[in-house]
């Protein structure tokens, strides 16, 4: 399984402007695993998950996914390999129905009649939006577009998943949804998220971010039970571990 692995070593990434966004990020991620990637606004999630798919290239150290150095020559490969869910929903549905989006990809993978057919038709199935298919992307609703933007992932049916802030903009019956979906995923997830409650249904393990470094990697209740950390981080526990606002009592 070492087409799974999800490594960096040493990764540092300066935007143009000089911002040094990550400095010497060293992880590894094996098959399987479900990650969650937490810390304050500006702690360099998004742009390590965009080192991971070749979005942006490392300004020094390297990325690898499975076998495959992160590079300009194997972005196609890369690509084959991970799924990247972005924030925005719109950054990735731009074509005229949601249909046209989830088979966009599979399409330019070479992929034509009854297997094109069949993997959109799985996908929308899994998402629960077949219905959807022959309506414009800009009459769908935040979380219709969401599960439109996973459907369009799922049906290059990649072995690692990585989404970025998957639950922003859902009402709470759609953020259960996503976690669901997220649990159900067979194959590595990799999930950047403020949302630390759905970190600790979904991700056994949490790499914590700050300042571009990572100052924590371990299971994820040790780590939201480690209240100097958090504090460290501009971090706030999970609300499913607070103690009651009324009596004071913890969790349980």
């Amino acid at each position: 399984m070492s087409h799974h692995i999800v490594e960096l070593k040493d990764v540092t990434y300066v935007y143009p402007d000089g911002t040094e966004a990550l400095k010497g990020v060293s992880l590894k991620i094996t098959h399987g695993e479900a990650v969650a990637l937490v810390g304050a606004n500006g702690a360099g999630k998004s742009t390590l998950l965009l080192n991971l798919n070749g979005c942006l290239m490392p300004t020094s150290g390297s990325v690898r996914i499975g076998d495959y150095p992160v590079t300009q020559a194997t972005l196609a490969n890369v690509r084959r390999t991970v799924g990247t869910i972005f924030q925005d929903p719109d950054d990735q549905l731009f074509m005229p129905t949601l249909g046209d989006d989830v088979s966009f990809g599979p399409y330019n993978l070479g992929l034509r009649g009854e297997e094109l057919r069949r993997r959109v038709d799985e996908a929308l199935a899994r998402m629960g939006i077949e219905h959807l298919r022959n309506r414009p992307p800009y009459r769908l609703s935040a979380g219709e577009k969401r599960r439109g933007a996973i459907a369009s992932v799922l049906a290059m049916t990649p072995d690692i998943l990585i989404l970025d802030e998957p639950t922003t903009g859902l009402d709470p019956r759609g953020r259960r949804q996503m976690i669901e979906i997220l649990k159900g995923f067979a194959h590595t997830r990799i999930i950047a998220t403020h949302d630390l409650d759905l970190v600790l249904e979904v991700c056994p393990r949490t790499v914590v971010l700050s300042e571009g470094s990572i100052r924590a990697d371990g299971p994820t209740l040790e780590i939201f039970r480690d209240a100097d950390l958090l504090e460290r981080c501009s971090l706030e526990p999970p609300l499913s571990l607070k103690g009651c606002p009324v009596c004071g009592k913890g969790p349980g």
